[in-house]
Formats: C-alpha cells, sequence, structure tokens
C-alpha cells in the first residue's frame, strides 16, 4: 500500500492540535460558556435593527426609459435623466433634511427603560413639532432629556409640570417653539416614562444618509432600490416613502421653475407685439380714410403673398436671434454661482437644449450643495469645473447656429430687397398701403406663433409629471436585521477558543522553558534517562520516607537505567548536578541514595555543594562535622560519616565548615583519598555537588565521578540555557552525562493521557496493581 505523504501531515497536525489543547478541555468549556453567556445578554441587550427597502423606476435616456410621444408633445420641457445622476440626488443632504423636517423626526420620543431608553415611535401618543428646528443648537454633550405625561381624558400634555393643550405653540426654556400634536403611527401603549431631545435635523440628516443605501440591480437597468436600516420598521417605511415624494416634488419644482420661465419670455413678446398690432391695424384704417384706397390690384395681392411668407420667416429667425443672444448674456454675465437658465423657445438644436439642460442640473447642484458645504469642497469645486467647461461650449454652439441664422437672414433679407423692387411698380397709394399691410401680416403670424408656444408651456404644467415610477414601496422586514443571533453566538465561541487557545499558547508555547521531552532531545544530544513527576515539598524541609508509590518505582527505574542493580556494577560513583540553582539535584540525589539503599545496598550520599548545602539540610547535618573538616585536616574520616534515620543502609556526609578558597582546599590532595575510601566502604556513593555552569569546583569534583546525572527541571529551565549544553566547558569534563527530566506536571486541568512525559494514567494504574 502507497504511503500518502499529506494525509500524515494531516494526522500529525491533528495529533499536534489534540496533545496541545484537549488537557484544556474545562477551560475551553467554561470560556465557551461564560462568551456565550455573554452573547446572550448582549441580544437581550441590544436594539435590533431592521431593513425597509423601495424599487423605483427612473427614465433614463441612456437605458431606454422614455416617455410616449403624446407626453413629449404636452410638456416640451420634460427632460431625461440619467440613473447615475439621480442616484446622487435622491443621496443629497437637502432632500433628507426635508424628510426629517416633514417627519418631525428632529424631536425624537424615547421611553425611559431599566437598562436602555426605546424609541416610542409607535408608543407615544403624541409628537414633538418645532417651529424653526434649524435654530435647534449643535452640541458635543448629551442632549437633555424632556420628560412629559399625557392625560387621555383631558387630551393635554404635562410638561414641566405645566399643562398644555394639542396644536399650540409655545415656548420651552432653551427658548425653543414647539408644539404638540397627535402622532398618527401609534399602535401600540408606552409602558414606560416618555421624553424627548431636540436634535438639530443636520445631525438626524447625516445619520439617515450614513444608513441610506441606495443602488440599481445592475448596469443596464433604471431600476433604483432604495433601503434604510432603522430600529423602528414603521419609521424606516415612512422615510424612504418620503425621501421618494420630495424627490418627485423636487423634480416638479424644477420643471415648472423652467416652463414659468419660459412663459414669462413668450408673454412680453406677445405684449410688443400685441402693441404693434393695434398700431399697424390703427394706420391701415387712417390711410383708407384719408387716400380714399379700397383695394389693392392682383399685383399687390400676389406681393403681399410672398413677402408675408418671407417676412414670417425673418420674424422667426429674429426670434431665435433674440433667444440666442439672451442665452448667450446669461452666459456671459453668470459665474459658478447658479441661477434659472432661459428658454431655448423656438430653436431646434438638440445639442443646445441637452447642454442647457445640463448646464440647469448642474447649477441647481451647486447651489444645494453651497448650502451645506465649504467652497473648497471636492465635489463643489467638481460641479463648479463642470459648469466652468460647458459654458464654452454652450457660446461655441450658440455662436455657430448665429452664423447659420445671419446667414439664412441675410437671404431672406436679399428677397426682401427683391420684393421691394415690385413694390416700385404698384402705384403710390396701392403701395404705401401693402407696405402697411405687410408689416401687419408679418406681426399677426408673429402673433400667432407665440400663442401656439404659450399654449405649449401652460399645458407642460398640467400633468404631474413625476421623474420616476413607483415599483415597490417601502416595506421593513419582518425579522431583525441586526444582530443575527447565530452570527454573535458564533463570534462568541470563536472569541472562547481564541482566549483559550492564546491562554495555552502563552502559558507554553511562547514560555521559553522547558515543557517536553522532545524540548530536550531537540536541543541537546544528551540521552534523556529519566522522567520524574512532581513532588511537593515538606514544610519543614527535612527528608522523609517517601510513601508516594509512584515516586518510587521512579527511582527504581531511574537505578535500573543507569545499570546500578547489576551484580558486575563497576561505577560505583555517581555525580548529581544541574545547568543552575533550583533545578532539583539535592531532591535527585537523596531519593536515588534512598532508593538504593532500600535494595540492601550500603550508599553514601555525598553534599558537595559547599555554596548552598540542601543535602545537608533535609538531614539536619548543617552543623555536623563534614568535608570541609576532613580536607582542612580538623576532623577524621570515621567523624564525617553520619548514619541517615530513614533506612540503616544509607550514610550522609555533610559540607561542615565554611572555607574561605574551596577550590584551594579540593586541590590539596586528600580529597582523592576520600573517595578511595568511601569506594572500600560503600557500594554506591552519590555526590550532590553546585551548578555546574555557576561554580568552578564541580569540574575538580566531576574527576572522581563516573557517572553524571544533569538535572532538567520542568517549566523552569530555560530553553536558551539547553542550546548552550553541549558546546558548555563545564560539560565538557564530565563523564557519562545523562539528563534526569524533574518536576513533571500533570498538563491541563484533568488526567490525561496529553501530559508532558510519561503516561501518568499508565503509571498510576502499574501502581495501584502493586499496591
Amino acid at each position: 500500500m502507497k504511503y500518502n505523504s499529506n494525509t500524515g501531515k494531516e494526522d500529525n497536525l491533528f495529533r499536534y492540535i489534540i496533545k496541545t489543547f484537549f488537557p484544556f478541555w474545562p477551560l475551553f468549556l467554561v470560556l465557551v460558556v461564560v462568551c456565550v453567556l455573554g452573547a446572550w445578554g448582549y441580544l437581550k441587550y441590544v436594539t435590533p435593527i431592521y431593513e425597509a427597502s423601495a424599487s423605483i423606476m427612473i427614465k433614463d435616456e441612456e437605458k431606454g426609459v422614455d416617455n410616449s410621444r403624446i407626453m413629449e408633445s404636452i410638456n416640451p420641457f420634460d427632460s431625461k435623466k440619467i440613473v447615475e445622476n439621480e442616484i446622487e440626488v435622491l443621496k443629497s443632504r437637502d432632500l433628507m433634511k426635508s424628510v426629517v423636517r416633514d417627519l418631525d423626526l428632529y424631536a425624537p420620543i424615547y421611553e425611559d427603560g431599566r437598562i436602555k431608553a426605546i424609541s416610542a415611535y409607535t408608543s407615544s401618543p403624541i409628537k414633538v413639532i418645532v417651529k424653526e428646528p434649524n435654530r435647534i443648537s449643535i452640541s458635543n454633550e448629551e442632549p437633555e432629556k424632556h420628560f412629559f405625561n399625557y392625560n387621555f381624558n383631558e387630551e393635554n400634555v404635562v410638561f414641566s409640570g405645566k399643562e398644555y393643550s394639542l396644536n399650540k405653540w409655545f415656548e420651552i426654556s432653551n427658548g425653543q417653539t414647539i408644539m404638540f400634536v397627535k402622532n398618527d403611527n401609534v399602535n401600540k401603549k408606552a409602558s414606560n416614562p416618555l421624553f424627548f431631545y431636540l436634535l438639530n435635523p443636520k445631525i438626524i440628516s447625516t445619520s439617515l444618509l450614513d444608513e441610506l443605501d441606495i443602488s440599481t440591480s445592475n448596469k443596464l437597468s433604471s431600476v433604483v432600490n432604495l433601503s434604510i436600516k432603522d430600529e423602528v420598521p414603521e419609521r424606516a417605511e415612512n422615510i424612504l416613502n418620503r425621501l421618494i415624494y420630495q424627490y418627485n416634488q423636487k423634480i416638479i419644482k424644477d420643471q415648472n421653475e423652467l416652463a414659468l420661465s419660459t412663459m414669462t419670455f413668450i408673454d412680453e413678446r406677445i405684449e410688443n407685439v400685441e402693441e404693434e398690432l393695434d398700431e399697424l391695424e390703427y394706420k391701415i384704417q387712417q390711410y383708407k380714410s384719408n387716400e380714399g384706397v379700397v383695394d389693392l390690384s392682383e399685383q399687390g395681392r400676389l406681393y403681399l403673398q410672398d413677402v408675408g411668407e418671407n417676412d414670417k420667416q425673418i420674424s422667426e429667425l429674429e426670434l431665435q436671434l433674440a433667444v440666442l443672444n439672451n442665452v448667450e448674456n446669461y452666459v456671459i454675465s453668470k459665474g459658478s454661482a447658479g441661477g434659472m437658465v432661459p428658454s431655448t423657445l423656438g430653436i431646434s438644436d438638440p445639442i443646445l437644449s441637452q447642454l442647457i439642460e445640463k448646464l440647469y442640473n448642474l447649477e441647481v447642484d451647486y447651489e444645494r450643495l453651497k448650502k451645506t458645504t465649504g467652497e473648497n469642497n471636492p465635489i463643489l469645486t467638481s460641479i463648479s469645473n463642470q459648469i466652468s467647461k460647458i459654458r464654452p461650449s454652450i457660446l461655441e454652439n450658440v455662436k455657430s447656429q448665429r452664423q447659420n441664422l445671419q446667414s439664412r437672414l441675410s437671404s431672406l433679407n436679399s428677397n426682401n430687397r427683391r420684393f421691394n423692387s415690385t413694390l416700385r411698380n404698384i402705384p403710390g397709394k396701392e403701395r404705401t398701403l401693402l407696405e402697411i399691410n405687410r408689416r401687419k401680416t408679418i406681426k399677426n403670424n408673429l402673433f400667432s406663433y407665440l400663442l401656439q408656444k404659450r399654449e405649449e408651456a401652460a399645458l407642460a404644467n398640467v400633468p404631474t409629471n413625476e421623474n420616476s415610477a413607483m415599483i415597490d414601496k417601502a416595506e421593513a422586514s419582518i425579522y431583525p436585521v441586526s444582530p443575527k443571533p447565530l452570527f454573535i453566538y458564533l463570534i462568541a465561541i470563536l472569541l472562547a477558543v481564541g482566549i483559550g487557545t492564546g491562554y495555552v499558547v502563552g502559558k507554553e508555547v511562547l514560555s521559553g522553558m522547558v515543557l517536553y521531552r522532545d524540548d530536550i532531545e531537540g536541543l541537546t544530544d544528551i540521552p534523556v534517562i529519566a522522567e520524574l513527576f512532581y513532588a511537593k515539598k515538606s514544610k519543614n524541609k527535612k527528608f522523609k520516607k517517601p510513601q508516594d508509590f509512584v515516586l518510587i518505582e521512579q527511582f527504581r527505574q531511574l537505578g535500573a537505567r543507569l545499570g546500578l542493580y547489576r551484580q558486575d556494577i563497576q561505577n560505583k560513583r555517581i555525580l548529581v548536578t544541574s545547568g543552575i540553582s533550583g533545578e532539583g539535584k539535592s531532591f535527585v540525589s537523596s531519593n536515588l541514595a534512598f532508593s538504593l539503599a532500600q535494595t540492601g545496598k550500603r550508599v553514601v550520599l555525598v553534599d558537595m555543594d559547599f555554596r548552598k548545602h540542601n543535602t545537608s539540610e533535609l538531614f539536619n547535618l548543617s552543623n555536623s562535622k563534614g568535608i570541609i573538616g576532613l580536607l582542612k585536616g580538623e576532623v577524621t574520616y570515621d567523624e564525617i560519616i553520619h548514619p541517615s534515620e530513614v533506612n540503616s543502609n544509607l550514610f550522609v556526609i555533610g559540607t561542615g565548615a565554611r572555607a574561605d578558597d574551596y577550590t584551594e582546599t579540593l586541590l590539596n590532595g586528600k580529597l582523592e583519598f576520600l573517595m578511595d575510601s568511601l569506594s572500600d566502604d560503600f557500594e554506591y556513593i552519590i555526590i550532590d555537588t553546585a551548578p555546574v555552569n555557576i561554580l568552578a569546583e564541580v569540574n575538580l569534583i566531576a574527576e572522581f565521578s563516573e557517572k553524571t546525572l544533569f538535572v532538567v527541571r520542568h517549566g523552569y529551565t530555560s530553553k536558551e540555557s539547553l542550546k548552550r549544553l553541549d558546546e558548555s566547558a563545564g560539560l565538557q569534563s564530565l563523564k557519562n552525562v545523562s539528563i534526569v527530566f524533574n518536576g513533571l506536571k500533570v498538563r491541563g486541568m484533568v488526567l490525561t493521557d496529553y501530559g508532558y512525559g510519561y503516561d501518568l494514567k499508565h503509571v498510576m494504574s502499574y501502581a495501584n496493581q502493586k499496591t
């Protein structure tokens, strides 16, 4: 069967995760319970948010949505829109401020709950209207709560200790004039005290715009989807419906203003033409009466017919030139500021109409933004630049059309000169009358033309031609869209797992201490000969006969692995040292000596840690005669050997008196005599020394040892010290070095098979069988 390397890696990763984190499963369970309870409390406390949505269709000339031909004939001022531009209009602050004022959202009413305030949009019997909401001050401080009560029987409001009737203005303490009116949105009764805030419409509109989302279904669609999030679903629906209404009202208003401007221009022209017609008719009447002229000759009638048509065209051209002059004067006289663009009545060029319409829209946007933004606002600057760019295009178009019109006018004037030549052939009186009639015909034609255009402009104001068609009215979601319970609970569980993982990783992986046997084997080539579980220290710091079978069994295994139970054992001298103080040298040496003495062999435990003689203290030999006295010649060999109280086969030699220079004392030649004598009298010699990396005398003592146990303590010895162990100069003089991994503790919070060293459950089971 072929081995799958990927499966092997996944299996090793899974085993590593189980080994690292499973012993801490109670911690993870507690964290999950706590975080889930916290999520439950959060869901109970947080205000649920609903989402309302609506859809409208915009007439977009680029996406196929257009008016019918009939509507176009009725309304010559109707303009086609671009969806992207209309979305920006829907998002404008002016529209949203109008919504806020219409719905009186600047005075929100709340129920004063125990934990948090609850919106009373549908539970308050009344709502508050401010006479001048824009005068409400803007402050970074918490707005003032205005508490009130409603008397259903009397239908009045108790506010600031006074009773106020509905639908009447009155002034409050902060200088604002307010009025209480019935709330049309009420559908339930408030169960807590009511209060209201007074907030500037700018604050509310900005907040609503942040929650408003407007987008198209796709790039080719002119359907616009509007949505807004709010804690009250009814309020969200009202906001969207009112926003669409205000948007349509704005379009109608703009169209009406354009039509009104056109009608004003036409009315002025009609008034002038009408006066001129009256004057001409009076002249004809006077001329016929004075000169006795009754009828014109056939030639005169033909002349009038031709010249009338020619003059009609001249009048139309002059009207168009007047319109072009009006447009040109407007463009030249205006700066970046907005204003009402003049009518393009009679101009048939669609490009100029589009440019005028675009200029109008840009100037409207400019004036709207100028009221709410600074002069250096990027959007305002962009619109100003567009206006600056479109004005030269309009002037160039006007110039081009004027040249064409003037060329045609020149041709028509040439025809007039030809007609005047014909007029000379008509008798004088008839010729004068023909001239007056010709002028009258021109004015009559112009008057009829202006009346027709005036009717078209008037008809443009008749239809309520909204810019958008409603597809779906605003409707709120049945269930809250935020917060989502499943998502919150999932976040809580992930947070619990993250905290637990961080704790385990921070406690073990990032600690920098030796925690696993694998750590030792990966950092040094010295073999690990034994692993010893953690044993609590005795309070009186005296050595007592071990009662824990697991501990006894571990030291028996250590002796067996050292080969101390063989009959042909030659290596009797065992030196116990470590890298730093506190790693358990005295614990290992004393328990190993006791374990060997239990086998019936004579064992001597020698304390040669001259600066920190823990072994001497364990056996109450701190003030007894010891090695230093022997090496100085102050005591005899027999005087330093003391029998232990825990076993008759165990003897202990303390450090004895202090010396000024221990190295000089060890080099006086008597240490060799001591070791030879001990080898003759005892079967095992256990030597407890100082840390090898701290004192030089360990190297002198190592000369007389045959095996060395280097103690590494779990969670105490640093990995950095083990990295340098193989290169340590002090370790080079030690013989047959083996490592004892001391002080292993159970990982996690339960007894599991995933400890730092031995399988603890297996050891305990074996111990129970022995007992």
